[in-house]
């Protein structure tokens, strides 16, 4: 059952979870396509992803094309002879490469598909204070996250989970699920669901204009957008402190729901040595927050060292 030759293409911490889980289980990996390496740090050294690092350690061999439809990978490709290729956390791919194997590509998304197709599911769900999510495992066919569904598996998402944390559980869980898809296609048994016919919640790519705080917006709006942020890329806004303007990133925060209020929205206050802000139906707390140049910080920490003005205020 785990004689099929299997090309597994991914880059970041999320794929190399799946991919240790198929070698440690002993699946036959014949080849790994990962991302070139990357100039990161202040030295801009080049950096191997999290991927290719792994299986140098494993012996796994490597691709790491800059063009999906150069004809010295796909011929490299070729010679890996795979029937089945997996994809997890990687980039879009050609015919050329998804349609080569002859059981097919299939792919690992952490959403329950049709919905939050796109690049940031695990951040959107929660952005949108969704209750529940999963993973979906899927073949890959001309368009983005649309192919038939093989299996999904349902995660529900707590009232102050993170980014960070549900990132960490679809990771998990989605690697398990990979090897279940697997055993299905092996042995035969494997059946596919067309996807649902309707418009979908999309999965925007994050961008500086859809993770600032808009002070404006209710309480638990703004709370999950920054839980749903958190630990990267960081719910942000501007903070007005006297006549100093700081962009701020805000980490982690709780909301407190009182009756609506007549005081300017977005009104810092300091409360039993926590900082607390007015939004239209309630306080926000903040409990973890980053000036610019510095590194996170508890709210109770930064408060030893820097000074709110009584007319400061978040924008």
């Amino acid at each position: 059952m785990k004689d099929l030759r299997i090309v597994f293409m991914g880059t970041p911490d999320f794929a190399t979870t799946t991919l240790k889980h198929l070698q440690d289980n002993n699946y036959n990996i014949v080849g790994v396509i990962t991302a070139p390496d990357r100039p990161a740090g202040r030295g801009q050294k080049l950096k191997a992803s999290s991927v290719k690092e792994y299986a140098i350690s494993v012996g796994i061999p490597i691709l790491q094309p800059t063009n999906l439809k150069n004809e010295d990978f796909l011929e490299e490709l070729k010679t890996l002879d795979a029937d089945i290729q997996i994809i997890v956390a990687f980039r879009m791919l050609p015919k050329q490469v998804w349609s080569m194997p002859k059981l097919g590509t299939f792919n690992l998304h952490a959403s329950l598909l049709p919905q939050y197709r796109g690049a940031a599911p695990i951040n959107w769900a929660i952005i949108n204070g969704e209750t529940q999510t999963g993973n979906t495992t899927f073949f890959i066919d001309e368009k983005i996250d649309t192919g038939a569904i093989i299996l999904q598996e349902e995660l529900s998402i707590s009232e102050n989970e993170s980014a960070g944390k549900l990132h960490d559980r679809l990771m998990y869980s989605g690697a398990k699920l990979v090897a279940t898809t697997l055993d299905l296609i092996s042995s035969g048994k494997c059946t596919t669901t067309a996807q649902p016919d309707f418009e979908p919640k999309t999965a925007y790519k994050l961008n500086k204009e859809n993770t600032k705080i808009d002070w404006e917006a209710t309480g638990e709006t703004i709370h999950n957008l920054i839980r749903g942020l958190s630990p990267y890329p960081s719910a942000w806004c501007y903070l007005q402190n006297e006549t100093k303007e700081l962009s701020i990133k805000i980490h982690k925060a709780t909301f407190i729901k009182t009756e609506p209020t007549t005081k300017k929205i977005g009104t810092i206050f300091i409360e039993d040595k926590q900082i607390k802000v007015i939004v239209s139906n309630g306080i926000i707390k903040i409990d973890n927050l980053q000036l610019p140049g510095k590194k996170a910080m508890d709210a109770n920490a930064l408060l030893n060292g820097f000074r709110f003005e009584s007319a400061a205020y978040f924008y």
